[in-house]
């Protein structure tokens, strides 16, 4: 249970450093604004139209009495309303991280090389890593959308459907925007997703411990613009962790020290 600490130790220290160095959080924030504008918009428009697209994908429930068909469409509508906010954080990072490929990536260099030692390169093209980021991206949008299908059926279970699901939900969320987030300085290091995701889930509390914090956060979209650029920060501090890049954290240095040296 102490990586769960760890991990949010490494979100704060992410936040702290990104404060200390203005520079790049302003030029970490320009990416995360411009994809929040676009996310809201389709979101806006996409519930605009939720009772249109329940009432089509439940056409057999159209002669049902009152008020079993208002009760029936309307817990329809939460969850679908769930289900796309679950996208939409999860691939919000992924294409934020896609549109401001060339900040992030300087941004966790600088991280990398405040913290001593050589500065990974890649040796791929800024196009290459693109394609790679695109490519990845879709990948976990077929992931995701999978997921969001057995969260949306799961939801149908009383009393657990509303309590250890949505609990469950934040989680996997938590997890998956880990992933995205150490992508930028893992790629540095020629680790593509399949790596990725075996060394993740090798340190799975550590890795939740950074995540879930954001995606709960996330769900507030201004909020994720502006902690944005220090989830990237804080992503390549855990990353020299889980490459044996850094020392593990001493017992002392959990969230608690980290939001007390903030």
């Amino acid at each position: 249970m102490r990586d769960l600490g760890v991990g949010l130790g490494y979100l704060v220290k992410g936040q702290r450093w990104v404060a200390q160095h203005g520079r790049w959080w302003g030029i970490g924030m320009i990416p995360a604004l411009i994809t929040l504008v676009g996310y809201a918009a389709a979101l806006v428009v996409l519930f605009f139209w939720t009772d249109d697209v329940i009432a089509w994908a439940t056409p057999f429930a159209d002669d049902w009495a009152s008020p079993w068909l208002g009760v029936f469409r309307g817990a329809l509508a939460i969850l679908f309303a769930a289900a796309c906010l679950f996208l939409a954080v999860i691939t919000f990072t992924a294409v934020t991280l896609l549109v401001g490929q060339p900040f992030y990536e300087s941004l966790s260099e600088e991280v990398d090389r405040s913290e001593g030692g050589e500065v990974p390169e890649s040796g791929l093209s800024t196009w290459q890593e693109v394609w790679i980021g695109i490519r990845e991206a879709i990948a976990l949008l077929i992931r995701v959308t999978l997921w969001s299908v057995l969260f949306f059926a799961l939801g149908f279970i009383p009393v657990v459907g509303q309590t250890v699901i949505p609990a469950l939900a934040l989680c996997v969320t938590g997890f998956f925007l880990a992933e995205e987030l150490t992508s930028v300085a893992l790629l540095r290091r020629g680790v593509l997703l399949t790596e990725r995701r075996r060394m993740l889930r090798g340190r799975r509390l550590l890795t939740v411990g950074f995540g879930l914090p954001l995606a709960v956060l996330f769900l507030l979209p201004l909020v994720s613009v502006f902690l944005m650029p220090g989830a990237v920060a804080g992503a390549t501090l855990m990353v020299r962790d889980v490459t044996g890049e850094a020392d593990a954290p001493s017992q002392g240095d959990t969230a608690a020290d980290a939001l007390g040296g903030a």
